[in-house]
Parts: C-alpha cells; structure tokens; sequence
C-alpha cells in the first residue's frame, strides 16, 4: 500500500512539473508578447485553488493530467487591448510553440546534468545528440510502421515506469525522456496539438484571412476526437498491459 502511494506521488509530481514547465513556456512567452492571460491553470475540471493576481488568475483543478493558458482572444476574436487574435503572426507562433519548445530544453538540461554530474562535461556533450536522436528515431518508427501504438504509454502507463524507478538518477532521467517527448510530439501538425495550431495558424497567414468558423469547429474536432480515441485506448492498453 505504502509502494502504491508513493508511486502516485511520484507521478503526480513528475507530471506536474511537465505542465508546469510545458504551460508555463505558453504564459511567459505570452507575456512577452504583451497578450493577456486570463488563467494560467494546472490541471482540468473542478477549481480546488485559484488566486487573481492583476489580469491573470491562477487555479489549481482536480485533474492533475495536464493544463492550459487561457489567453484574452484565443477561442474567439477580441479587440482588447492585448488580445491574442490581434497579435502578429510571429508572436502567435511564438506563444504556440513556446510550451513544447521549453519541454525539449528542459528534458536536455536535464539529461545533460545527470550525465555531466556521472561521466562528465566532456561525455555529456557527446551524448546528447544519440539522446535527441534515439528518442527522435523511436518517433519516426511510430509513423513508419515500425513501431504502433501498443509501444505508446499514458498516463497508468508513466506510473508503472515511474514505479520501477530505484533512485533519483533513473526518476530525473525519466523525467528528462517525457520532457523531450512531449515536447516533440506535441509539434506534430495535429488539433488540439500545439503543431496543429501553428499549422493552422501557418495556413491562415498563406490565406491572408482566417479559416471559415465551420471549416475550423470541424477540424478541431476531428482533431480532438482522435486524441480522445488514442488516448483512451492507450490508458486500456496501459492497464492491460499491468494486468
């Protein structure tokens, strides 16, 4: 019981510090566009903590699998003042890309200090590329055929991994491997993807307009759909898999 426990919390606090650092690339960046924030949330659902500070309200919510940045103008066009549907199409890529280009460097800052603290700085820099490209491969293999959806892992999935972790060197380069693969993976060109969105984005500043309301609803949904499809498979076939 006591092995259950403290593998939910390590969990927890391992994908918490992914949304922290994914979300939280979104906000800053954001406000160095000038866009408003209206809340910076860790978590989905129920409200269990928030706190207004000037525009912005930050929230803890009772689902701790994941986050979102909630910016003035991102769902439907606003002219206020620090309005995202007004921002420059750089800075809407800039806030787009932000939380998953933050994962990647965090997941090699990491990577690179466990490895610099065990073999060296020299090693470390002469690992970091078999790193990035051996998880880059196992990606690649996923689109090719190569590997399937079976290999992909959910959240039961990270904590029956976390759960095999001995000591604070295997859970930190954990850590660092789902840093850089969400990081990665979320670029990929799919809604409700950050990939999907700057390729829509991308799409729209070719088009010199915005794409119809109706043809957009339906591309985030089919979009959305599929994440909640693989999803969902992925957790069954994570429990499966422990079972």
């Amino acid at each position: 019981m006591v092995g259950i426990i403290l593998t939910i919390i390590k969990t927890l606090i391992l994908l918490g510090i992914l949304v922290i650092i994914h979300e939280g690339g979104h906000f800053f960046v954001a406000k160095l566009c000038k866009v408003k924030v209206n809340e910076f949330s860790i978590g989905f659902g129920k409200i269990l903590w928030s706190k207004q500070r000037k525009e912005t309200k930050y929230s803890i919510r009772l689902i701790p699998l994941g986050g979102f940045v909630s910016m003035e103008g991102e769902e439907q066009p606003s002219g206020e003042e620090g309005s995202f549907s007004e921002a420059g199409i750089l800075k809407k890529l800039a806030i787009i890309s932000a939380g998953a280009i933050v994962n990647i460097i965090f997941g090699i800052l990491v990577y690179f200090i466990l490895v610099a603290v065990h073999y060296g700085i020299q090693v470390a820099w002469q690992s970091i590329g078999a790193f990035i490209g051996a998880l880059g491969e196992s990606i690649k293999m996923l689109f090719t055929g190569e590997a399937t959806v079976n290999d992909l892992a959910g959240p039961v999935g990270v904590a029956n991994i976390v759960s095999q972790t001995s000591n604070l060197t295997e859970y930190l380069y954990l850590l660092a491997v789902i840093s850089l693969s969400l990081g990665i993976t979320n670029l990929i060109p799919i809604p409700p993807l950050d990939g999907g969105k700057f390729l829509i984005y991308i799409i729209e500043w070719i088009k010199r307009k915005p794409l119809k309301e109706e043809t957009s609803l339906k591309i985030q949904m089919a979009g959305f759909i599929f994440i909640i499809g693989l999803s969902v498979f992925v957790m069954y076939n994570d429990i499966v898999k422990i079972l």
